[in-house]
């Protein structure tokens, strides 16, 4: 098979990611033990091979343009794998380092991710941990994740996805606002309640609640609300906290709040319906053993939780 680079293009090609994330064709330079000219001319022979503009420069900064961006998410790809390829030669593979970035909603965040951490940290100190903790559906591949925590089903046959579990599902409010409102007893006294809606950011539409009617079977109650919630689903819990309805919310989330008194579950016997987590990875054969290492522990920390 005919090469199409060689190992000067290949060095063009690291020369120009250090730039690319450095902002700077000096600081690439003092990073890779070259001179700024060395820098500029190899980026200059990419640019005049590939027939397309890289940069765009200024006297005091440059800037990726919109090739450049698509060509450096590609171009650091494969020199991740080569170093992966090296460590995996050389035995360093035992070893997880180097930087995961990671997106996941603020649910699981705050009351599964970042509790485990610690403990990841402490197993792997080779490995930097950058989380984006939103509720906005990043693009994995374009934006430059190495890993996704999903609510529901995965629908992109690009990504690899391990289950991390199936949460339960509850009805909770606050011991203030039942002594007020007193205690439904069944599904139809919900009518006659306040209930704190979440609405979905994706679709602009109300997150229905998933219940177990009397023969085990998954339900969707469907209902219109005078308290909703965008955006961050945990102002759900907050207001229902605070005495503001009753609202559906995950045992994991409302377990510590129930310890403390601060909720009481509401409608037990229809509760038990589940909605799934899992994690999301490119489909790569060459995994890093970052990821890899990473995935394999919270799979293993979130196995029946």
């Amino acid at each position: 098979m005919a090469r199409s680079f060689d190992p000067v293009q290949l060095g063009s090609i690291e020369l120009f990611c250090k730039a690319a994330e450095l902002g700077s064709f000096t600081a690439a330079a003092e990073a890779l033990g070259v001179t700024p000219a060395a820098v500029s001319r190899s980026i200059a022979r990419l640019e005049q091979r590939l027939g397309v503009r890289l940069f765009v420069r200024s006297t005091r900064s440059i800037r990726l343009t919109g090739d450049g961006e698509l060509y450096r998410t590609e171009c650091q790809q494969a020199l991740e794998q080569i170093v992966e390829a090296e460590r995996a030669i050389t035995g360093h593979q035992r070893t997880p380092s180097g930087l995961l970035r990671i997106s996941v909603p603020t649910t699981y965040a705050h009351h599964r991710l970042l509790p485990l951490l610690p403990a990841f940290n402490a197993a792997y100190p080779g490995v930097a941990l950058e989380l984006n903790i939103s509720n906005r559906n990043v693009d994995l591949v374009d934006d430059g994740y190495d890993l996704v925590i999903r609510l529901g089903e995965p629908q992109d046959s690009r990504l690899i996805a391990r289950k991390l579990e199936d949460a339960t599902l509850g009805l909770f409010a606050s011991p203030a606002y039942l002594q007020a409102r007193g205690m439904p007893q069944q599904l139809d006294d919900l009518a006659h309640h306040d209930c704190i809606q979440f609405i979905l950011p994706s679709t602009g539409r109300p997150l229905p609640w998933l219940l177990r009617d009397a023969q085990g079977s998954v339900i969707e109650h469907g209902f219109k609300a005078s308290r909703q919630v965008h955006e961050d689903v945990l102002g759900v819990v907050t207001w229902a906290r605070a005495g503001g309805g009753i609202s559906q919310i995950y045992h994991f989330i409302a377990e510590e709040a129930v310890r403390r008194g601060e909720l009481v579950e509401v409608l037990p016997q229809l509760a038990g319906a589940t909605r799934p987590f899992s994690i999301l990875y490119p489909q790569n054969r060459h995994l890093s053993a970052r990821v890899r290492a990473f995935v394999e522990f919270l799979v293993a920390h979130t196995a029946g939780a």
